[in-house]
């Protein structure tokens, strides 16, 4: 039997909201293992003089627990 855990992160990119989950997946690999999912919750973003400067992505993912032996 499995016991999957959700957390909430945030991602962020200077390129896109794509590329920000991206980078929360991939932050998210160096401490999780078997992450089996990802949903985006929301979508934000930081802007200078007109213009967005960095992209900001809400994400749920969700991953084994692993209990021990």
């Amino acid at each position: 039997m499995k016991t999957i855990k959700v957390i909430e992160v945030i991602g962020t990119s200077t390129q896109s909201w794509e590329d920000a989950a991206g980078n929360a997946i991939q932050e998210a690999t160096s401490t999780l293992s078997d992450i089996s999912g990802l949903e985006v919750v929301g979508q934000t973003a930081v802007v200078k003089d007109g213009h967005i400067v960095e992209y900001r992505t809400n994400v749920k993912i969700a991953f084994t627990v692993l209990h021990g032996k």
